[in-house]
């Protein structure tokens, strides 16, 4: 059967992906007991928050999303990552899963953390996956 078929056939698979910072929250605590599934460190990213002019921006920003978002490195990142959440996904939905948890982790869970969720999050929406996304420690700015 046709990946994208069982998808649609199946229990249904909760993706939830949260971006968090490492030095506000640390890594989110899975509550459903099984431990957390995939946590992806984007400090190795370039930083848009060592820019003046996003500092009082997020990833949610359009800003922050085209600079982020012209970069071949994310690019590569984010491909790679959507590709591992996919197999497990994948796994988990034949399996009878009902969650799936994928973390997002910067230094201050405001600018690479959120865009890299938000991605993401949409890429796999698009693929069929239900997806909860949670920004745990993305300052909201007046």
């Amino acid at each position: 059967m046709n990946p994208e078929k069982r998808l649609m056939n199946s229990k249904k698979l909760t993706i939830v992906i949260c971006s968090f910072g490492y030095h506000v929250s640390g890594i989110p605590h899975d509550p459903s007991g099984h431990g957390g599934g995939y946590v992806f460190d984007c400090r190795g990213l370039p930083n848009p928050g060592r820019d003046p002019q996003f500092l009082k921006r997020t990833g949610e920003d359009k800003e922050v999303q085209d600079y982020l978002g012209r970069l071949p490195e994310v690019a590569v990142f984010l491909d790679h990552v959507e590709a591992l959440i996919r197999i497990s996904a994948e796994s988990y939905t034949m399996r009878g899963f009902e969650r799936l948890m994928v973390s997002f982790g910067c230094t201050g869970g405001q600018h690479r953390s959120v865009f890299c969720a938000v991605q993401v999050a949409a890429r796999l929406r698009s693929a069929g996956y239900a997806v909860e996304l949670k920004h745990l420690d993305m300052p909201r700015f007046v």
